[in-house]
């Protein structure tokens, strides 16, 4: 059982850490949040053979399909289609629908349960889960960050998810998450705690947001 929760970082992220909550609305639209924005991520998974990434058929189309008022909280509500993953690719999504409810609050994306799914502007490290084997951090690592993904070229934000275990080390395994001011996330990762390269990418093929 001990192995299997400590498989990946993707898997315990639903159980991160809450935030002091505020009902100042943010000052810029940096997440996208608006009703009608889409966007579509291609899956890719690493090939040990060739020590490149091989598009897997996956795709994770996401749009904002509404709003929701929770204790005078406005959230937008996600809804992510995933096709293409009839084989169950390990940390590729399933596929089917999925809904998720999202709000800026001062800079910090929240979700309905008051827990951080990203920071903009916040570069200290946060818990994000706490194991037996380890504990689970996330931290804004940089805010000028240049990437390249098929959806074009972007200055982004830059976050690490990295565990640290009880024994004082810092894991093999290192996630990386993207986002860009006005149009949201472009690019993220899903690893093995065990290894130092990431199994699956994810990048922004396209995308359309006001």
């Amino acid at each position: 059982m001990k192995r299997i929760i400590y498989v990946c970082f993707f898997a315990i992220l639903l159980a991160s850490c809450s935030t002091s909550e505020s009902n100042q609305e943010p000052d810029s639209n940096f997440y996208a949040l608006t009703v009608g924005n889409e966007w579509v991520y291609k899956n890719y998974k690493y090939n040990s053979v060739t020590e490149t990434y091989d598009y897997t058929g996956v795709i994770d189309s996401v749009s904002i399909v509404g709003t929701e008022l929770i204790d005078h909280n406005n959230y937008f509500r996600f809804r992510r289609l995933t096709t293409g993953n009839e084989a169950d690719i390990t940390f590729c999504n399933p596929n089917g629908e999925h809904f998720e409810l999202l709000r800026d609050s001062t800079g910090y994306l929240v979700r309905d349960d008051g827990s951080i799914k990203y920071a903009k502007n916040d570069f200290t490290s946060r818990i994000v889960n706490d194991q037996d084997w380890g504990t689970i951090y996330e931290q804004l690592i940089a805010t000028d960050n240049e990437i390249t993904v098929e959806a074009g070229t972007f200055e982004s934000t830059y976050t690490q998810r990295f565990v640290m275990l009880h024994n004082g080390d810092q894991a093999d395994g290192l996630d990386h998450f993207y986002y860009v001011d006005g149009v949201g996330l472009i690019y993220d990762t899903s690893s093995l705690v065990s290894q130092d390269i990431p199994t699956i990418i994810r990048r922004l093929d396209a995308y359309a947001v006001e």
